[in-house]
């Protein structure tokens, strides 16, 4: 065999184990993920957004605890850093104003309406007390860019909170902050095949989190992967390795039905998953 067909095994094996290597999650926590499991997880709570009980609202929240639902819910902060429970980094779907979250202090979102309804855009503080321990919670860390003050604030909060709660997040650097500050947590890395989601080409940030290559920097025990993208070559490798698989966000019973042997936490909305055969 010609010395550059050996030379060229090398090297991608070379390549394999350093990939391996990076997506590569924390693998002596498993015992933190019991108390999650065996149950559904009602995606900014049990809501209906033409309803009364719109998405990360204190009533969606009240239906998901009724309903024994554990809950799935956003946290980032305001321009007077408050902590709020919101999606979007930006205003104009849920609230039909045109300008980023972060721009408007917590009274100037008083003032506004979550989708068609009456109520208000909540404290996290407020919700903290509305789910009171009841059911186990999935908080997402909101960040825009590198900076982690909302998770040194909405860490604040959760040090009071006596309920069950674990951490997920897009930004690799929400997630390490946890790593190093709670490191007794679980905590989870949010990723998507971004390209296939957003109909245009990944930046390099997304590429790194779509094949969790950023794995390494934070060492999440679970992954919250895309339900439309499950076969995704990272999303193996670390389930491989020991990641929990959560499914987000499943919105139909086929869906589920579809994907429930690849996941083993599923964070849904629109329908009852108790009720699928």
């Amino acid at each position: 065999m010609p010395t550059i067909i050996y030379v060229m095994i090398f090297i991608l094996l070379g390549i394999f184990l350093i990939y391996a290597w990076a997506v590569m999650p924390s693998m002596f926590r498993k015992n933190k993920r019991k108390p999650f499991m065996g149950h559904y997880y009602a995606h900014r709570g049990f809501h209906d957004n033409a309803g009364d009980a719109p998405e990360n609202s204190i009533p969606a929240f009240k239906k998901a605890v009724e309903e024994g639902y554990g809950i799935e819910l956003d946290v980032q902060l305001t321009k007077d850093e408050k902590v709020v429970v919101f999606h979007d980094n930006d205003l104009k779907r849920v609230c039909g104003v045109d300008a980023p979250v972060n721009s408007k202090t917590y009274d100037e979102l008083t003032e506004l309406c979550i989708c068609s309804s009456g109520e208000k855009i909540p404290l996290f503080e407020d919700v903290l007390k509305t789910i009171d321990g009841k059911v186990p919670m999935i908080v997402e860390i909101k960040m825009v860019n590198a900076k982690t003050r909302v998770c040194e604030l909405a860490n604040e909060l959760l040090l009071k909170y006596k309920g069950l709660y674990c951490v997920e997040s897009f930004h690799p650097a929400a997630v390490r902050w946890f790593m190093k500050h709670r490191p007794e947590l679980l905590r989870g890395q949010l990723s998507s095949n971004f390209a296939k989601d957003k109909g245009k080409k990944e930046n390099l940030g997304e590429f790194a989190v779509h094949f969790l290559i950023t794995d390494f920097f934070c060492r999440p025990d679970f992954v919250a992967y895309s339900c439309d993208h499950p076969d995704n070559l990272g999303f193996h490798m670390a389930k491989l390795f020991g990641a929990l698989p959560v499914a987000w966000t499943v919105k139909s019973p086929e869906k589920l039905a579809e994907i429930e042997k690849k996941y083993k936490l599923f964070i849904f909305e629109g329908f009852r998953p108790e009720e699928v055969d």
